[in-house]
């Protein structure tokens, strides 16, 4: 009875991202821990957690996934009505905890500079290019169909999400003056480049059927070994790099450098073992479990 539980709790997990909205509230918070600014009120966590599954699982409720020989859509497809009710609760959801962060403080929305508005703004319409424009002459527009400027688009939804919405929030309902100092730059560098090294790891797993649907994504254009070699491993030297740079100038401790590292090491050992193809269960977990591996190393890292 437990081993049948435990496979119909962990697929939907993973298949309903709900673990994805685990994820971007982890990373939230470490944003919080690794910039030393007050965390934000329970609402905020809530809207971002459900508006994240929202967000992923609408892909799976517009495709047609009654031929498709991949789990996850055999799994969409048996579990249809669950996945309505679900996408229609957790909206509601993020529309009453909207309402809650901004009953006291819609007024302050009015007082946004330019800047702010042009931040708040950029994370929904990158994350509605990626879907696409349905109407007139750009019915076909997405940037899904872009494959190689694919993962740097969801990488910077998440890095946009997870860095900087947290400091704007904060300093909208907080009356402070919204400022982006060198530190939260890389930090946000950082951030933007392990989630765009994630999602090339998950083209990797996606390389057969992106061929065959003429989707140029890095593993498509250049072959496995070279997206490993030539694109992954500098992408994650750029991100830690900046990092690193800023916390050895800052005189940042040997044990905190070195839990900020862990993330990176990880991701290249991953990456590297992805010679051989897996299961989707193996890239839902492994891959994307690193991104709460990072959030986890990175609160921690702050102790020290």
């Amino acid at each position: 009875m437990q081993l049948k539980v435990y496979r119909g709790i962990v697929p939907a997990i993973f298949f309903g991202n709900y673990f994805y909205g685990i994820c971007v509230v982890a990373l939230s918070i470490e944003t919080a821990f690794q910039l030393n600014v007050p965390l934000n009120p329970w609402p905020y966590y809530m809207l971002i957690f459900a508006a994240t599954v929202v967000y992923y699982t609408k892909a799976y409720l517009i495709e047609n996934l009654e031929d498709s020989a991949n789990k996850r859509a055999h799994w969409y497809v048996k579990h249809h009505q669950w996945v309505w009710v679900s996408q229609i609760s957790l909206s509601f959801i993020s529309l009453f905890c909207l309402f809650l962060l901004f009953k006291n403080s819609w007024q302050h929305i009015f007082n946004m500079t330019a800047a702010e508005w042009l931040l708040w703004l950029s994370v929904p319409i990158v994350a509605g290019l990626y879907y696409g424009i349905g109407f007139a002459n750009f019915t076909h527009f997405n940037l899904r169909n872009t494959g190689w400027l694919k993962p740097f688009v969801i990488g910077f939804v998440w890095a946009a999400t997870i860095t900087i919405y947290p400091i704007l929030y904060r300093s909208m309902t907080g009356h402070i003056v919204f400022q982006l100092n060198s530190f939260d730059v890389m930090f946000f560098i950082k951030n933007f480049m392990y989630i765009t090294v994630l999602c090339i790891m998950f083209d990797i797993k996606d390389y057969a059927t992106d061929y065959n649907q003429q989707l140029k994504t890095f593993v498509v254009r250049v072959g496995l070994r070279k997206t490993i070699f030539y694109i992954l491993i500098p992408l994650c030297a750029i991100g830690f790099g900046t990092f690193l740079v800023y916390t050895i100038s800052h005189h940042f401790s040997a044990v905190r450098i070195l839990l900020n590292a862990i993330p990176f090491i990880l991701i290249l050992s991953v990456a590297y073992s992805m010679h051989k193809r897996q299961n989707i269960m193996y890239y839902l977990i492994i891959i994307d479990g690193l991104m709460l591996v990072k959030a986890s190393c990175g609160i921690l890292s702050t102790l020290f």
